[in-house]
């Protein structure tokens, strides 16, 4: 592909699958057999939660269709119309199968929104606080300090205490408990990148700020970013679980993965097992296969190996 440079001419731009350290990347995961399993279960998993309207057997959340007649119904019965609940029913005769895949998309809808606008405004502020140092640097530290000298899950619960449930309204929380990682990290990046040659080159020619941060810094800083970025879907995914089971995430009407598990919270010890676990072994294979594939990306991406 060609590209015109500042000084009219073209040059030549590789693609980039063909540069060597994209070479090497790609080499080391597809050499590691947990990255390719994770990989492809992490596929099957987005295609089945994309795809839950035509796989679902029931939409649970349209309450109009939820027979209380069937609810707790253990798993592989037959309702009342001849209906296979593969998975049971929970107490409002809402299909697990069908909650448990519609729960997923609600999870990583949440989980991948939250991370994409915390690295966004993370990534923003430590740039800044790299390029202008001095007192601005000093401000916007002392800031992300702060905001991570709380808890994150005490701080969510005070939030949405707030604010009230809802899907966005979890989102924001979450946003607002992560930027501060991703400010440190790219910080710490762009401190190193600030002193290289190419940024002295570029404040020489005369680029304004906003074009040397977001042409030239922010390219070379956001490998470490960006596999944080990933480690960090499954931990906002277990963040947004925990906030629902504890009653202050998502609405009842549109239940996540923590809020099914929640439901069926009380009825464990009557033997009803299959509302709580169901959901809980979906969303521990979630985070794991999120958890394994971040950090084979983590060592293939690692320079010392």
């Amino acid at each position: 592909m060609s590209t015109p440079d500042h000084s009219g001419r073209t040059r030549t731009v590789p693609p980039l699958a063909e540069t060597p350290r994209r070479a090497a990347i790609l080499k080391k995961l597809h050499a590691v057999p947990t990255a390719r399993g994770t990989l492809l279960i992490l596929l099957v998993l987005a295609v089945v939660i994309l795809l839950a309207p035509h796989f679902a057997p029931q939409n649970p959340y349209d309450l109009a269709n939820l027979n209380l007649l069937d609810g707790r119904q253990p798993p592989r019965s037959a309702s009342m119309d001849g209906h296979m609940y593969w998975l049971g029913t929970d107490d409002q005769g809402r299909d697990m199968l069908s909650a448990i895949l519609y729960g997923l998309r609600i999870s990583l809808m949440v989980g991948l929104s939250a991370v994409a606008l915390a690295t966004a405004i993370g990534s923003l502020v430590g740039l800044v606080a790299a390029y202008a140092g001095g007192l601005l640097d000093a401000v916007l530290m002392r800031v992300v300090d702060f905001v991570l000298g709380f808890p994150s899950i005490l701080v969510a619960l005070v939030l949405l205490a707030v604010m009230g449930r809802g899907v966005d309204k979890v989102i924001l929380a979450l946003v607002l408990v992560q930027w501060a990682h991703y400010a440190r990290i790219m910080r710490g990046r762009a401190l190193q990148e600030r002193r290289k040659e190419y940024v002295e080159a570029a404040i020489n020619l005369g680029f304004p700020a906003w074009r040397i941060i977001l042409f030239h810094l922010m390219p070379n800083c956001i490998g470490p970013v960006m596999v944080y970025a990933t480690v960090q879907i499954a931990n906002a995914i277990a963040l947004e679980a925990t906030l629902s089971f504890l009653g202050v995430g998502v609405p009842i009407t549109e239940p996540s993965l923590g809020l099914l598990i929640a439901n069926g919270f009380q009825y464990l010890l009557s033997g009803d097992y299959w509302i709580s676990l169901f959901p809980g072994i979906a969303l521990l294979l979630l985070i794991l296969t999120i958890n394994i594939l971040g950090d084979r990306l983590r060592a293939s991406l690692d320079p010392r190996r």
